[in-house]
């Protein structure tokens, strides 16, 4: 009985093509739209948690000044190396701490030129970020020491002022003075905000201080905690280290702030996910739509097919057979809706993916959710015709012209 339903829906559905399409149009949009939307938000998210898990794990960046008010200005007393060594020696179950200056340079060689972010530190840095050196190699100790005049590069920099030829042993002009590359950074790509993380110059701290920034102050300590460990009590014992060094009473506000890479990792994955459902609801406003339509061109299948109504159940038809009858071919114009737009938003996401560099993350529960959903708007929207349908009286129905 049911296959034979099934068979009259779609030789009711074939017979108006056009209308069909038309009709389906909304669930297919709906279902491509909700199903888009959720991939591409799940492949930035993980985007984002990869790219900051590349930045280090167990990340803690302390930088000085807090703001103590909405309309106050920020407290700033920068760090000193001091700092740097009193954490590394001081504060227990971290693996390095690493002094970070930075400032905006214009690098030159020959011809040449390129602004790029010139990164005072030491080789700690490279071990907190997680970096590593393609060729060359590090800085040596009397170099950071001393302050020498010696650079680690980005692959950006290399491409820049070299057109991505070996660069070792050569000297590239920042600002007033001239240093040579000893190293090259491996590359690393975009950050999460969209920072070339290979367009920077590593010098030693020291020569930072000397050469660009004129003091001796450090702009930012980077910390890696050991695996397994729990940063939170790191991070306090960091916070109790630097009031002591910086002469704070029980009374004095924080002047500096210890951030944790995974408190940015769950703000940002958050902001993410709260996009992606925002846009995934006004999204799903088309299924509502698909719905009405689909409850519009039934109504007029009923009207037209009146009198195939009336000879159905005049000759002995049950109410519920006609109520199936017309049930199924609203299920079935939202169910193949929802097929279509499933083959859709696989391929859209795929070819959107692939533009905003975002990893393709295939969800098999949105994709069965979207098309149950759609299945369900069949059967919603098409319960009133097909309940119109079955309460005809078969007398008015046979003379319906």
């Amino acid at each position: 009985m049911f296959w034979n339903t099934l068979l009259l829906a779609f030789r009711e559905l074939r017979r108006n093509v056009m209308r069909s399409i038309l009709t389906i149009l909304g669930i297919v949009i709906g279902v491509a739209a909700v199903i888009t939307m959720v991939t591409i938000g799940g492949g930035a998210t993980v985007q984002v948690r990869q790219q900051i898990a590349s930045m280090g794990s167990n990340l803690l960046m302390v930088t000085p000044g807090k703001r103590l008010g909405p309309a106050q200005s920020t407290v700033n007393i920068p760090f000193k190396q001091s700092d740097v060594e009193a954490i590394a020696s001081e504060v227990s179950l971290i693996k390095a701490a690493a002094p970070v200056s930075s400032q905006s340079v214009k690098a030159i060689f020959g011809n040449q030129n390129w602004s790029t972010q010139v990164t005072g530190t030491d080789n700690s840095y490279i071990m907190v970020t997680n970096r590593s050196i393609r060729s060359g190699r590090e800085f040596t100790e009397g170099e950071e020491r001393s302050g020498a005049s010696v650079c680690i590069a980005g692959e950006t920099v290399i491409k820049k002022l070299f057109g991505g030829q070996d660069a070792m042993g050569e000297k590239i002009r920042l600002e007033k003075f001239s240093c040579e590359i000893i190293g090259v950074l491996q590359g690393k790509g975009q950050s999460t905000m969209g920072i070339d993380q290979d367009d920077m110059v590593m010098i030693p701290i020291t020569t930072f201080q000397r050469r660009i920034a004129g003091n001796q102050d450090v702009g930012m300590i980077m910390i890696s905690v050991q695996e397994g460990v729990a940063t939170e009590k790191v991070q306090k014992d960091i916070e109790q280290l630097l009031r002591v060094r910086r002469h704070l009473s029980s009374s004095d506000d924080d002047n500096f702030n210890v951030m944790d890479m995974k408190e940015i990792v769950k703000m940002l994955t958050g902001t993410t996910q709260m996009m992606t459902a925002l846009l995934s609801a006004v999204a799903a406003v088309s299924l509502l739509v698909g719905g009405i339509g689909i409850m519009n061109i039934m109504l007029v299948s009923v009207t037209e097919r009146t009198r195939e109504i009336g000879i159905r159940l005049a000759i002995g038809a049950f109410e519920r057979e006609v109520l199936m009858q017309f049930l199924v071919e609203a299920v079935v114009l939202s169910s193949f809706g929802g097929l279509i737009g499933i083959v859709l938003a696989l391929t859209a996401s795929v070819w959107l993916a692939n533009i905003l560099g975002v990893p393709f993350v295939f969800n098999a529960g949105i994709v069965l959710v979207a098309f149950l959903f759609s299945a369900a708007v069949g059967v919603i929207f098409g319960y009133f015709p097909a309940m119109k349908a079955a309460r005809l009286d078969p007398i008015e129905a046979l003379r319906h012209e």
